[in-house]
């Protein structure tokens, strides 16, 4: 069964803001990342499960797919697949998600 895939608004900011950070030295790496990203979401529509279950939450929903050094972090529910971050790997895990 295909679910539906949506970005929260802070987890979309956070890919723009990536993105733009990386754009200052090339528009084709942060043009090449966003579409990662979200060639990765649209992924989950069937396969929702593919991504580990994110450590610092232990909860089977919570799951996280890697795109380059960045996690996509998603919330799978019976209405749909949420994401809910994009945060770079070496950035601490957020309080509010846990």
């Amino acid at each position: 069964m295909a679910r539906r895939v949506a970005w929260t608004d802070s987890a979309w900011v956070e890919l723009e803001s990536a993105a733009s950070f990386i754009a200052r030295d090339s528009l084709r790496y942060a043009a090449a990342l966003v579409a990662e990203a979200r060639f990765a979401s649209r992924s989950l529509t069937k396969f929702p499960l593919r991504g580990r279950v994110v450590p610092e939450v232990a909860d089977d929903r919570v799951r996280e797919l890697f795109v380059k050094n960045y996690r996509l972090i998603y919330e799978v529910r019976d209405d749909g697949v949420f994401i809910l971050a994009f945060l770079h790997g070496a950035r601490r895990f957020p309080s509010d998600l846990g």
